[in-house]
């Protein structure tokens, strides 16, 4: 009796792979084993720089709002301890947004927070 192997499943498998490649540069594309193996290392880049993503941004957020607050005389750490400390509940994202595009707001809160210290 012949070997019974199922061809259609594992073709379906190896074209999905594929079609996930396609775009990519040489072998990377068209070959199996490099798809493949090009297409697990990306899904791990991928892992790993959505939790670098947050990273950078707050990063980013931390830059802006420190350097909106050497503007007016006062250095991150001091201005976000005196923010935690007057219980004003903005995040660093609303700050630094605030910092970059509404610099007026941003000038009232740092007024608020020298008039108390």
């Amino acid at each position: 009796m012949p070997r019974s192997v199922n061809h259609v499943a594992s073709r379906a498998r190896r074209k999905k792979i594929l079609s996930l490649t396609r775009g990519y540069f040489g072998k990377r594309k068209n070959v199996w084993t490099v798809a493949v193996n090009t297409w697990e290392k990306g899904q791990q880049y991928a892992y790993r720089d959505r939790k670098n993503k947050k990273r950078n941004f707050r990063s980013l957020w931390i830059n802006r709002i420190n350097a909106g607050a050497r503007q007016y005389g006062i250095s991150y750490s001091a201005f976000m301890g005196e923010i935690h400390k007057r219980g004003i509940e903005l995040n660093r994202k609303a700050l630094a947004d605030l910092a970059a595009n509404q610099p007026e707001a941003f000038k009232a809160i740092v007024d608020l927070i020298k008039s108390s210290r």
